[in-house]
């Protein structure tokens, strides 16, 4: 039986919602090729336990102040760095709604941390 660690499973699942396929680690080194392959994007998927609460609360305000069917979107900016360097942060579900891919759910997005790998452990996917 091969293991099969959460973080496999979620960059299977956000492919999927996507369009696009898991691309497997295996001889992959940093910056060769993203977590999943698309042909309009280069995705790179994050697992963590939490996301930043100032974060969070940032998306729901944006979610909070979207009229209009306007897209909520959290830009986050360094000091001292360009502008354009800055990150744009959206929900998947914004997301997948502004590339016309289908905003369904499924039980294998909520599944939850399995005992192969502790509560506490961040897993870079």
């Amino acid at each position: 039986m091969t293991s099969n660690p959460q973080w496999k499973r979620v960059e299977r699942q956000i492919a999927a919602m996507l369009g696009g396929r898991r691309v497997p680690v295996t001889g992959r080194t940093r910056g060769d090729a993203p977590d999943v392959e698309h042909p309009a994007y280069s995705l790179e998927v994050k697992s963590r336990n939490t996301i930043p609460g100032w974060l969070s609360e940032a998306v729901e305000q944006a979610v909070a102040s979207a009229r209009d069917n306007r897209v909520p979107v959290v830009v986050v900016h360094t000091n001292g760095k360009r502008y354009a360097d800055a990150l744009a942060v959206v929900r998947l579900a914004d997301f997948q709604r502004i590339t016309g891919h289908s905003e369904t759910e499924t039980n294998e997005e909520r599944e939850p941390v399995t005992a192969a790998e502790p509560k506490g452990t961040d897993h870079d996917c």
